[in-house]
């Protein structure tokens, strides 16, 4: 069985968990590396994630994985830079600064970036410097957020 079929059977009852406890399931993956097997959760929630709740959905799902072979569990925040997949995904970001890389060049680029503006199942559409730009989802390689670190410095983090 493929990886992400054995990912897939298990993910509506790890979602219903990940509801129950007010996070988003982002993504679940199987991925080989060479200390072993990891089986990785991305949770997330508007006001992000602490450690804390990465550890109570851990406890939560362990038993629901049994089945699996894995060598390691892993539950974590999927980033604030992580690539935008699912329209609930775009949803989030309408108005927001977005960095897109085409598989192959659209009128001689093959990265964009702007505000954007909209989304349908089959495209989007940037607001550019150079005006609207609307791109074909299927010939998006990658679409994520652009984090913008002005500032940084200054925030505080409890020290």
């Amino acid at each position: 069985m493929a990886k992400a079929d054995r990912t897939a059977a298990m993910t509506p009852v790890c979602q219903r968990v990940a509801d129950e406890m007010g996070f988003e399931l982002v993504e679940i993956a199987l991925e080989k590396e060479p200390t072993g097997m990891y089986l990785r959760f991305y949770i997330d929630r508007p006001e992000g994630i602490t450690l804390d709740d990465c550890e109570k959905y851990h406890r939560a799902v362990m038993p629901l994985a049994e089945n699996l072979e894995y060598d390691f569990m892993e539950v974590s925040s999927p980033g604030i830079d992580r690539p935008l997949k699912t329209d609930r995904d775009f949803e989030r970001n309408i108005g927001a600064q977005v960095e897109v890389r085409l598989f192959r060049a659209l009128d001689g680029v093959k990265q964009f970036s702007g505000a954007l503006a909209d989304f349908d199942r089959d495209s989007l559409t940037l607001d550019t410097p150079a005006g609207p730009k609307r791109i074909l989802r299927r010939e998006a390689a990658l679409v994520k957020p652009i984090v913008d670190m002005e500032g940084i410095e200054e925030v505080d983090l409890g020290e």
